[in-house]
């Protein structure tokens, strides 16, 4: 755009001059209701209305032709010139919304490790001053005094979002951690908070289970930061997921890292192996334990109905399939492989579901999740 689109010429008045002098009086109120043209801006803006296209005179003077051949020549090396490119379609431009960002952050992610410089931070976490040294003696206070309140809280907080999770457990806050080698984690301080968790009163529990709740509601949109997935990678370490009572909820949790994209796939498998055996082999049998009691609840009212909670069992396998995954990239292994062998399986006739399964749908079948199997040419 040239200077004498965005700047009133000297030459105008002599142009609006040359029109026939009966005319100006007729039409001077008419140009006295006209805004003033007080800035370059208003001439680009006054350039996006497509109706004032018709009130461009085309005629021009010598002299403007002259002024915009030499400010055009100008302007090829100044940068203003860039200050509205493609003016003509910002009309067209979409709404700028808040799934912009994430937008932006997939085409980042599918560049090369060489190219990913511009990735957006992690989001700043919130502060955690408490290290694993001020949490173990809160606790030895709270079982010497009874009062629990400075433990509760610190249990509220810790699990009340994702943020949090990472503010509490990683080795710093600052650093971003986004390699497969190291999941930035301090698992020692996440086992001392577990294993004091399941010896806490009930309403500190009530209070951890309530804030892993709310964190899974949250609404998601877009991929997940290296942040979520140390969430994720904390809370199935959980030892409260044991209890069937929690099962809902645990179920939720499989689900949500079940259907994760390969790549964040790729990250937990990488940090699964870094898991001492105690600890890995505590999430094989959570999960063995999972499926076993869904296929045959002791009590089967402690469960949803079978027909809505179909994906329960595939999201297990999916995670089980995880660490089977972890456990061969270890040489020797972290376990035997037949530990993660399902005994409970053995007392299910798998052609006969099946076929049941095939006649009469779900609502027959104790395998409903058979055709998961089968589209993955497992049986």
């Amino acid at each position: 755009m040239s200077e004498v689109d965005r700047v009133p010429s000297p030459a105008a008045p002599p142009a609006v001059a040359a029109t026939a002098p009966e005319e100006k009086k007729g039409k001077e109120p008419e140009r006295e209701k006209l805004p003033p043209i007080v800035s370059a801006g208003a001439g680009a803006t006054a350039g996006l209305d497509r109706g004032s296209k018709g009130q461009i005179s085309t005629s021009s003077s010598f002299i403007s032709t002259v002024n915009q051949k030499k400010e055009a020549a100008e302007n090829r090396s100044s940068p203003t010139h860039l200050v509205f490119p493609n003016i003509k379609n910002v009309r067209d431009l979409p709404p700028i919304c808040l799934d912009v960002r994430q937008k932006q952050r997939t085409s980042i992610d599918a560049l090369s490790s060489e190219m990913k410089t511009p990735v957006l931070p992690e989001p700043v976490l919130p502060v955690q001053p408490k290290t694993m040294k001020d949490f173990l003696e809160d606790v030895e206070k709270a079982k010497s005094s009874g009062d629990w309140k400075t433990v509760h809280d610190f249990y509220l907080t810790m699990f009340d979002s994702f943020p949090e999770l990472n503010a509490a457990f990683k080795k710093d806050a600052s650093a971003s951690f986004n390699t497969i080698e190291d999941s930035g984690i301090n698992a020692k301080f996440v086992n001392a908070v577990y294993d004091a968790l399941l010896n806490t009163p009930q309403d500190i529990q009530k209070t951890v289970l309530k804030g892993i709740i709310n964190s899974l509601l949250r609404e998601w949109k877009g991929p997940r930061t290296k942040d979520d997935l140390r969430a994720y990678f904390i809370l199935l370490q959980n030892p409260q997921f044991n209890n069937t009572s929690t099962y809902v909820i645990y179920a939720h949790l499989l689900r949500q890292i079940a259907t994760l994209v390969e790549a964040d796939h790729h990250f937990l498998v990488h940090w699964f192996k870094k898991l001492s055996q105690k600890r890995f082999k505590q999430l094989v049998e959570r999960l063995l334990q999972f499926i076993s009691l869904r296929l045959f609840p002791a009590k089967p009212e402690e469960f949803p109905p079978i027909s809505k909670c179909s994906w329960w069992i595939p999201s297990a396998s999916k995670v089980l399939a995880l660490l089977n995954t972890a456990n061969n990239l270890v040489h020797p292994p972290l376990i035997p492989y037949t530990d993660f062998y399902n005994s409970t399986l053995d007392h299910i006739d798998l052609m006969e579901e099946y076929h049941t399964w095939q006649s009469f749908g779900n609502s027959h079948s104790k395998v409903w999740w058979i055709k998961y199997l089968e589209d993955r040419d497992l049986i």
